[in-house]
């Protein structure tokens, strides 16, 4: 065997158990597993599962918060403004030197699939592209990386932009991305949205567009996006990210479009660590707290995720690229502490994501690659509870992260 995992705790079984890896493959799983291997790790009863996933983060942007000017009003609008004048100058070797700090911070938190949106427009033109392009080639044998090809100045609204986004595509883009609602009319954004399902049946590709990023109720681009999809049945290849929005609209309208949702089988990203700063910093108490109806939609059937988003950017001056810190927040935002809903939770970053990414062999599983996570807890509760030590990374059956836990204290 290439590698196998002694003592481990799955989430779905109560003993102890082994897994027996081979050629980046899992082969068995079970007690007492008496193979030789070339590589033997001890879990001593950690919790071990699929590898964490982040479906939606944006690495052209992180780590530019020290260099441009700071967001004095913490709004997505100056956010958005800011990072114009530090566009114009990006260079593949910037872009390279700030993302790769985040990677292999992802990399040693256990994540190994990450689908990162990156600017097309007018500004920089294909310049962040490149850079995160760069990015993957250089991490491809550790990381994966989808690029969503992301409109975030608008289409109509930026003259130039729907080229460059038919040559993202073209780039290496894998995915085509959309903002809708950053245009000037609601006739703007229906011609926004055709333009980005035009490039994605002509790429046959899947959608994954940033909709409604706001607190204002009267933003209702979810709904075209819907309608679009199921019209050109484009079922299950659209995913709506932020929809902050919803979570405004009363609950007739709002359950009206989560119907049609459900219908265009559109899958959803929420971005809690972002959008509890951004959303609502206008309000007097109550303050509208951001966060998309997570529970809504699961009651629904639809899938649901969560993304890191941001870090160190203009937009968030936080962020570790650590999942389970997210998962931590998304818990608390969500209001999701019932012993399924934590469950759950820990889904949201494994095989939800998965499924939502459209990854081949993903999970802990016979015959699944040997993409794991062994965490330094005892289960799903701990792990979001404690964000603890990844103690070992493995891709494919490779040890590729170990982190080693020494605490000394003095009483």
């Amino acid at each position: 065997m290439q590698l196998i995992v002694k003592n481990a705790k799955l989430r779905e079984r109560d003993a102890l158990t082994d897994i027996a890896i081979d050629r980046g493959v899992i082969l068995e799983i079970g007690p007492n597993l008496a193979y030789p291997a070339d590589t033997v790790i001890d879990a001593k009863g950690a919790l071990v599962t699929p590898s964490l996933i982040d479906p939606h983060i944006h690495l052209d942007k992180v780590n530019i918060f020290d260099v441009v000017r700071k967001n004095v009003s913490g709004t997505l609008k100056e956010a958005i403004e800011i990072i114009w004048d530090k566009k114009k100058d990006y260079t593949t070797e910037d872009i390279l030197a700030r993302s790769e700090d985040v990677l292999l911070r992802a990399l040693k938190n256990g994540t190994l699939n990450m689908r990162s949106h990156v600017d097309v427009d007018t500004i920089g033109g294909l310049k962040p592209l490149e850079g995160v392009k760069a990015l993957r080639e250089k991490y491809r044998n550790v990381m994966d990386l989808q690029l969503v090809a992301f409109p975030q100045e608008g289409i109509i609204k930026n003259p130039g932009c729907e080229a460059l986004m038919w040559k993202a595509m073209e780039s290496g883009a894998d995915v085509v991305g959309g903002m809708p609602a950053n245009e000037y009319s609601p006739d703007d954004s229906r011609e926004h949205v055709r333009i980005c399902f035009d490039i994605a049946e002509k790429f046959d590709a899947d959608i994954d567009m940033h909709v409604d990023e706001t607190d204002d109720p009267f933003y209702r681009t979810l709904e075209m996006i819907a309608d679009e999809a199921l019209k050109r049945g484009w079922i299950g290849r659209v995913t709506a990210g932020h929809t902050c929005a919803l979570a405004a609209y009363d609950d007739h309208y709002a359950n009206y479009v989560i119907e049609k949702c459900a219908k265009a089988q559109i899958r959803f990203i929420t971005n809690p660590v972002t959008n509890l700063l951004l959303q609502g910093r206008l309000d007097k108490q109550p303050i509208r707290r951001g966060i998309t109806r997570v529970k809504e939609l699961l009651a629904a059937g639809i899938l649901v995720s969560f993304g890191q988003d941001c870090v160190k950017d203009t937009f968030y001056p936080y962020g570790s690229a650590d999942m389970l810190q997210v998962a931590n927040v998304t818990a608390h935002a969500a209001q999701m502490s019932l012993p399924p809903e934590i469950e759950t939770v820990y889904d949201m970053i494994t095989t939800t994501a998965a499924e939502i990414l459209k990854l081949d062999n993903y999970g802990l599983a016979v015959g699944k690659k040997a993409n794991l996570v062994v965490v330094n807890a005892k289960d799903a509760r701990d792990a979001i509870r404690l964000t603890p030590e990844r103690l070992y990374v493995i891709r494919e059956g490779k040890i590729v992260a170990k982190t080693v836990v020494q605490t000394e204290l003095y009483l």
